[in-house]
């Protein structure tokens, strides 16, 4: 049954602590999902505005052979740089923010879903949580996040440790959270996300 009115839900949580399968799961609840990270990738292709700002800022050797903006040689710079990481945030965040409202008035419009889903690692940072009906932080223990990311992206620990250091720490962020899921290897995710849908149906 839909509801009449889509509840807006911000998801965030760390690399690594499992946001994508959260996702995946809140899928099966008719749900329309507003992936931020897809968002970031495609505003910065040849020819948008984010792509020649960032061009402009950190030079043309963030290019590859095909003028497209490398993401992992813009990676390198800015998760060792906390200035240069601030400054892609602040070129990227304004386009990435537009897109994501346009989403969710499209998806509100079209009166077909029970829950939109903005998953944002920066959804706090932003201040999209405060055009969210909830907020959802993702969290599991250091071990964990770097085991899978360990397998997910084959980098070095101390390159991973870097990413994840640059991010907000949870302590300061669960504030924010009405409901925080703690995702260990092993957890029921399928019925902690029921039961907490349950409540808002």
């Amino acid at each position: 049954m839909i509801q009449n009115k889509a509840i807006v839900i911000g998801l965030t949580g760390g690399t690594g602590c499992g946001k994508s399968t959260v996702c995946s799961i809140l899928k099966t609840y008719n749900t329309y999902i507003i992936d931020a990270d897809k968002i970031a990738h495609s505003i910065i292709k040849k020819g948008n505005n984010a792509y020649f700002e960032l061009i402009n800022y950190f030079g043309k050797d963030i290019l590859n052979s095909e003028n497209e903006i490398d993401r992992k040689k813009l990676g390198k710079i800015v998760f060792s740089d906390k200035e240069k990481l601030f400054y892609l945030n602040n070129i990227t965040h304004k386009y990435i923010i537009r897109e994501i409202k346009d989403s969710i008035n499209m998806a509100k419009d079209k009166q077909e879903y029970n829950y939109i889903v903005i998953d944002a690692p920066l959804l706090i940072e932003t201040n999209l949580h405060k055009i969210v009906d909830e907020v959802w932080i993702v969290h599991c223990s250091l071990h964990t996040r770097l085991k899978r990311l360990v397998k997910r992206d084959n980098l070095s620990e101390e390159i991973l440790i870097k990413r994840i250091n640059s991010q907000t720490p949870f302590e300061q962020n669960k504030k924010y959270a009405n409901f925080i899921i703690f995702n260990e290897d092993g957890a029921n995710l399928e019925e902690i996300i029921k039961q907490r849908l349950k409540r808002k149906v």
